[in-house]
């Protein structure tokens, strides 16, 4: 068996559903075109909420991903997103499930949250019919490695499987771990990402009460506005996004189609604050310097970084902090934008939707932009390509994520060359 550092790990299919669509091809499009997922929420009567806006999934059929109609209804919407993205991971990647070893086909399918919905219809069950009258569905549809589960029992995957769970550092940490996985000898083919679904009354109340989400209810398009002045808080959205990673020699034996090399991986905390981000990004730098290290890359050779940037008045500056630490005069030149603007913050899906957006960004040699971007905060002062996409070279890259409890994991990942 060839060393860890001999084995090298490549991307070759993409999965994903969110307020943009529910492909990848689709959200890319919308994504180039600046179009923004958020509106007024319609799941439920949302008066006498702070905040009413968020970037849900329209018109969605899981079906197609499920082995029938009933398995859809035992699962949370939650495992509806994760499942979808997976089977259209596989569907992308071009790769016969029967002519693979699958004991070396793994998944890392993690939730920030897990099944929400379910929580709160159970809990109103208990407490409106008694104990007796609680789904025995309702464990295993709240779980939040469920999903995880879900698809590889649907698709007979024995390899390497577990939910992650850090907040919205989620599914990069799943794509991370599913790199070193692969890395280290243990699967061939790792489907990684994560999965959402928290636009419900208790998630939409319960981070409100945080006083953490936009209120700008009158112009839901104009809501997410990341590095901008008058960002007020960042914008719920739902959805999942799943990766195919494949061994390289795997992937080239079965004549893949490669969208990038997956490089280096960075994982570290803050040790700061249950919620806050350490003021100066000194957590998220040294996130980032691991990932460089495991990728051998200088700092100057980044092209593009996909910010986490939620629109959080504190939030967006940490980063800023922590790029310019790192990057020194480099983070001049490079390009660094925020997809949530348009996508909102899919929490535990995030990292990966991003990724996946990184890989096209390479793929198609266009930085994706930054919309609502018009009165840059002065210390936002970097290229954050306000609005528009840029045309450049993108030979190698960065995905940023952070979460709640000091979680940051970074993803850096390079145009495949050969």
């Amino acid at each position: 068996m060839s060393s860890w550092s001999d084995r090298r790990v490549v991307v070759t299919g993409i999965g994903c559903v969110s307020s943009l669509g529910h492909d990848i091809g689709t959200v890319w499009q919308n994504v180039l075109a600046g179009q923004c997922g958020i509106d007024r929420v319609t799941n439920f009567d949302i008066t006498g909420y702070d905040s009413q806006i968020a970037a849900e999934v329209k018109n969605f059929d899981p079906t197609p991903a499920f082995p029938s109609p009933k398995e859809v209804r035992r699962s949370d919407r939650f495992s509806h997103f994760g499942v979808y993205a997976g089977w259209g991971a596989l569907k992308d990647s071009g790769l016969d499930l029967a002519k693979e070893n699958l004991d070396e086909v793994g998944v890392f399918l993690g939730s920030g949250i897990g099944g929400l919905n379910t929580t709160e219809e159970q809990h109103k069950v208990l407490l409106s019919k008694g104990p007796g009258r609680v789904s025995p569905f309702m464990i295993p549809m709240l779980i939040l490695n469920m999903s995880s589960g879900l698809f590889s029992l649907y698709y007979k995957l024995r390899g390497p499987n577990f939910a992650t769970c850090s907040a919205c550092a989620t599914s990069t940490h799943a794509l991370g771990e599913a790199w070193a996985t692969i890395k280290r000898g243990d699967a061939s083919v790792m489907f990684a990402g994560g999965t959402e679904a928290t636009i419900v009354p208790l998630g939409m109340a319960g981070f409100a009460a945080m006083r953490a989400m936009s209120t700008r209810n009158a112009e839901p398009k104009k809501s997410s506005r990341p590095f901008d002045q008058g960002r007020d808080g960042f914008v719920m959205g739902e959805g999942a996004a799943v990766l195919v990673l494949e061994e390289l020699e795997h992937a080239k034996k079965r004549g893949a189609r490669i969208y990038c090399e997956v490089s280096g991986y960075g994982n570290t905390a803050d040790a700061n604050h249950m919620t806050a981000p350490d003021p100066e990004g000194e957590g998220a730098g040294r996130a980032m310097r691991m990932a460089l290290r495991h990728a051998e890359l200088r700092p100057e050779q980044i092209d593009y970084i996909n910010c986490h940037a939620t629109s959080t008045p504190v939030g967006d500056l940490c980063e800023v902090r922590m790029i310019k630490h790192v990057f020194g005069e480099h983070a001049y030149k490079l390009a660094a934008s925020a997809t949530k603007s348009m996508t909102g913050h899919m929490l535990g899906a995030a990292g990966a939707i991003e990724m996946a957006l990184c890989c096209k960004a390479v793929e198609a040699q266009v930085a994706p932009p930054t919309i609502n971007l018009d009165n840059p905060d002065p210390e936002a002062d970097l290229n954050f390509v306000p609005n528009t996409p840029q045309e450049r070279k993108i030979d190698a890259f960065a995905n940023n994520s952070f979460g709640f409890g000091g979680h940051n994991a970074i993803i850096v990942g390079k145009r495949f060359a050969g």
